[in-house]
């Protein structure tokens, strides 16, 4: 058998840890799935003396993550400190310039810096694996680099944060308000004490810029997404979807165009119908849609120590195999730069949610307003009737374009009628 592939860890957190139980629980179907054992030789975390239930004897200890790049005794860098600054992008790229390859869930890194963590690969120096960074122990990027590389891929959407699936889910089935059931999140480890980076599709973004990249191979780059958190996403806007046939979830959503490459996280309305409207609680769903085989869905774990890490020692394996991929799926020097669509000029259908006092004409005023900008309605629905007072006023859309909804619904704004801002989401309906 080969000599031992030689692994430097760092971080102990959730993952770190699980990953090291991983390879020494399972060290001999890894052995013999790698065609060569698999060994832990050094670690680095920020607390030496915690206890963390692993035996570190005879392994390493590094102080400084970065030394693992140096390290002799180390031919693989397993990055799971995250962020996309300071000890985690000198160890990524030390590794990389040292001629080591490194396995990451890093998505912080990646999405925001992938142009750099490109520029240090090539000439024969390291590759960069990263299933774990994207949908935990879904196999979204092996199915992208390798199952569906044979595709033109049109376009790749999904639930892509279960944090925000469990929240959602939560207050469907519930019928409670997103501040109560955001709690529960917290309270059972869900959802951070800070909980901004998930609930305002931050994270998500991170991902499908990820997945933009792998699906378009183009360079990742986070700031041309459109982010809409789901925080302004209330009971009523739950209880009228379902109404409509409709359930609440935040996507993630990137397609090709003439134009360019439309992406964006949003919470959308879809079909109950629909397998995407049935994942629930904090599982993460990716659909893919290629030219040749059609739409693809991959749905699991997106999150957990133990899911994450079976991720990250699937990448371990194919190092071991010899199995090195470019960063994006194409050869790195084909790599191009992402060209972003205006997502103002997409068209799509709507759900608007307007609160308005019971008075005569209001109904016709907010009409008259769509009509102008072009927008035809597909239904409206009102429920309340209590003349003088506040009620809720659903409109639903036919297709129209995005930025001709906006401005509309800016106008509609400051109607002296309407008592709070208008609440407007997309309708996916994921036709054709």
């Amino acid at each position: 058998m080969a000599t031992p592939l030689r692994i430097g860890i760092a971080g102990l957190g959730n993952v770190g840890a699980s990953v090291f139980r991983l390879i020494k629980a399972n060290s001999d179907i890894l052995s013999a799935r790698a065609g060569r054992d698999i060994v832990v030789t050094a670690v680095s975390a920020r607390d030496k003396n915690r206890n963390r239930g692993l035996d570190l004897s005879g392994v390493s200890w590094h102080d400084d993550a970065r030394a693992l790049a140096a390290d002799p005794n180390v031919d693989v860098v397993v990055e799971l400190m995250g962020g996309a600054e300071g000890a985690a992008f000198d160890l990524v790229t030390g590794a990389l310039k040292a001629g080591k390859n490194v396995v990451t869930a890093n998505k912080a890194l990646l999405a925001s810096r992938g142009g750099e963590v490109l520029a240090y690969m090539g000439d024969g120096k390291g590759a960069i694996a990263f299933e774990a960074a994207v949908a935990g122990g879904i196999p979204v990027i092996k199915g992208l680099r390798e199952g569906l590389a044979a595709n033109r891929i049109h376009a790749i959407y999904g639930i892509l944060n279960g944090t925000c699936n469990f929240i959602l889910s939560t207050m469907t089935e519930s019928g409670r308000d997103f501040d109560d059931v955001l709690a529960e999140a917290q309270q059972r480890g869900y959802a951070e004490a800070d909980p901004s980076f998930d609930v305002d599709g931050v994270d998500a973004g991170h991902k499908l810029s990820i997945l933009s990249g792998l699906a378009f191979g183009c360079v990742p780059d986070v700031k041309n997404i459109e982010l809409k958190g789901i925080r302004g996403v209330s009971a009523l806007d739950i209880a009228f979807a379902a109404e409509l046939g409709y359930r609440i979830k935040l996507l993630g959503i990137a397609r090709k165009t003439a134009r360019g490459i439309e992406q964006s996280v949003e919470p959308c309305l879809v079909p109950q119908a629909s397998p995407i409207a049935a994942v629930g609680g904090p599982l993460n769903a990716v659909y893919v849609d290629g030219d040749f085989v059609g739409k693809v869905l991959l749905m699991g774990a997106g999150a957990g120590g133990d899911a994450t890490a079976s991720a990250v020692v699937a990448d371990i394996v194919d190092i071991a195999r010899g199995q090195a991929l470019p960063l994006m799926g194409v050869a790195n020097d084909k790599v191009g730069a992402l060209e972003p669509a205006d997502i103002r000029a997409r068209e799509g259908s709507f759900y608007l949610r307007f609160k308005v006092l019971d008075v005569p004409g209001v109904v016709a005023d907010i009409s008259a307003i769509l009509r102008d900008d072009k927008v035809s309605l597909e239904s409206v629905l009102q429920r309340g009737r209590d003349p003088g007072q506040p009620v809720q006023l659903i409109m639903t859309t036919h297709e129209t374009r995005e930025a001709d909804m906006r401005h509309a619904v800016d106008k509609i704004s400051a109607l002296k009628s309407v008592m709070e801002t208008p609440h407007m989401m997309r309708i996916e309906e994921f036709k054709g």
